[in-house]
């Protein structure tokens, strides 16, 4: 830690983010002014070849970090509005012919209030308030009772706790939150033993992979959820419980994969654990409008569509509308929302919107044969390569870069999808890689968090991680394609 500060301070880490930005800054000029037939898409146009240029600045600027990854998605609208859209500079701009469709600035701008933000805005403010009456403390005592006192039940109970938890909570704050259980637990465990490392290890996986259980539990999800509902492009109408019908099974499946693999590894010699989750509940009215929210917004997330044709987007206004006339939560409260996770996928949706409002996807689609691909291999390729940049870089900024070309390629590719059960099973697909990867510290914030206690080594989280993400991937994708081809997803 001290040589990072110092590496910090004495400028070196800077410069290398400087230096990434003027490569990034060069080559993004380089494929803004190359002649169009060097991209072999037919058709190209003026302002569809900014567009390419923006995703290239988009991917170097993702991968390489040069900048925190929000400050890149704020970069793409940027730099969208000023130069591609019909409200930029006048000498970017020119006729239809000359130029091709300019973006409508509207449509940018409106990308930060998409109604899947919205969605994944309702989730925070749902969080927040269960946080401060104390109901995740009294849901978790609650939850942890019927594991009992056996060390490896125990284990189970905050794999599971934790992934459900990660279904309706942010995976960051949910791991934060079950380690603080944990604390007074490791005070009963031998210093030497191996059980304190599985009980850590626990709350990173179980968040990781209960985050996959709906589509507000991890950004991937959500820009999945975006494009296989979007009106304009693929319109299959998924809802909340169609996604929890299928994957909450999976996630179930897979922490209990987890839970032996992990006891495996780090077998407990201590037998039994004497649990006491400490915390306390707020005993008021506002606790009670919290706990009456919660419980009708995750019905009606469930069943509103099925029973009062209320969609999810619409359902997230309630907590939102509710917390606020009540004063549960407040303006200050506000501030506890991860917003940079909200602008990196405003900047994503910006990208995608730019490839199809300019007219990019449908050029592509026409002059890339997708439909001679095989889809297995494009699946297989498609998650090898979110599961490797997931590991590196947020899950978020993978799916943002990956989820809009492969909506174009599942376009493209249409009805020789059937093989591998369709376009869901690839863009869910792509989802499931990004929750999978977790081998490192740095790959997620849930692993970031259980690092710095200092109980785990890196060593301990690549062997979990990997081996847990690979079968992950085997059985997640497996199962998507399965299910697609019986038509019930």
């Amino acid at each position: 830690m001290q040589g990072s500060i110092n590496s910090v301070l004495s400028g070196d880490f800077n410069k290398k983010k400087f230096l990434m930005c003027v490569v990034t800054a060069i080559l993004t000029v380089i494929v803004w002014n190359l002649p169009s037939s060097f991209f072999g898409i037919e058709g190209l146009t003026v302002v569809q070849q900014r567009v390419i240029a923006i995703f290239v600045m988009a991917v170097l600027l993702w991968i390489t970090e040069a900048i925190p990854a929000w400050a890149t998605s704020i970069t793409i609208i940027f730099v969208l509005l000023f130069c591609v859209s019909d409200s930029s500079f006048q000498f970017f701009q020119g006729t239809e012919d000359q130029y091709g469709t300019m973006l409508d600035h509207v449509g940018v701008m409106a990308c930060f209030a998409d109604p899947t933000i919205i969605l994944f805005l309702g989730g925070f403010v749902l969080a927040i308030a269960a946080t401060k009456s104390g109901l995740d403390v009294l849901a978790a005592r609650t939850l942890m009772k019927p594991f009992g006192q056996k060390s490896e039940n125990v284990l189970l109970g905050f794999l599971l706790i934790t992934g459900v938890f990660s279904m309706f909570i942010s995976n960051t704050a949910t791991a934060a939150m079950m380690l603080t259980f944990l604390t007074p637990v490791f005070k009963a465990l031998p210093a030497n033993g191996k059980g304190r490392i599985a009980l850590t290890m626990a709350i990173p996986v179980g968040a990781n992979l209960g985050g996959m259980g709906t589509p507000i539990g991890t950004p991937p999800n959500v820009f999945a959820l975006k494009y296989l509902n979007d009106p304009t492009g693929l319109n299959i109408g998924i809802t909340f419980s169609h996604w929890m019908m299928i994957m909450v099974p999976l996630v179930i499946v897979l922490l209990i994969i987890a839970w032996r693999m992990i006891i495996r590894f780090f077998p407990f010699t201590q037998k039994t654990i004497q649990l006491d989750i400490k915390g306390e509940v707020s005993h008021n009215w506002r606790t009670v409008v919290v706990a009456a929210t919660f419980i009708l917004t995750i019905f009606l997330w469930i069943a509103g569509k099925n029973l009062f044709g209320i969609n999810a987007n619409t359902v997230a206004m309630l907590p939102i509308a509710v917390f606020a006339i009540t004063r549960v939560i407040t303006a200050k409260d506000l501030q506890d929302i991860d917003w940079s996770v909200i602008w990196m996928v405003a900047g994503g949706f910006a990208l995608g919107n730019a490839m199809n409002g300019t007219g990019l996807a449908e050029n592509a689609i026409k002059s890339i044969p997708f439909g001679a691909w095989n889809p297995l291999i494009i699946l297989f390729i498609a998650c090898i390569i979110c599961f490797i940049l997931s590991n590196f870089i947020s899950n978020t900024a993978t799916a943002a870069l990956l989820v809009p070309i492969l909506a174009v390629v599942c376009k493209g590719m249409g009805e020789n999808l059937g093989m591998i059960g369709g376009t869901v099973t690839i863009l869910v697909g792509i989802a499931v890689a990004a929750s999978a990867a977790m081998s490192l510290p740095i790959s997620t914030p849930p692993n970031a968090i259980a690092f710095s206690t200092g109980l785990i080594k890196q060593n301990d989280m690549l062997k979990v991680g990997v081996s847990v993400g690979v079968i992950t991937l085997i059985i997640g994708i497996s199962m998507l394609i399965v299910i697609g081809k019986l038509g019930l997803f």
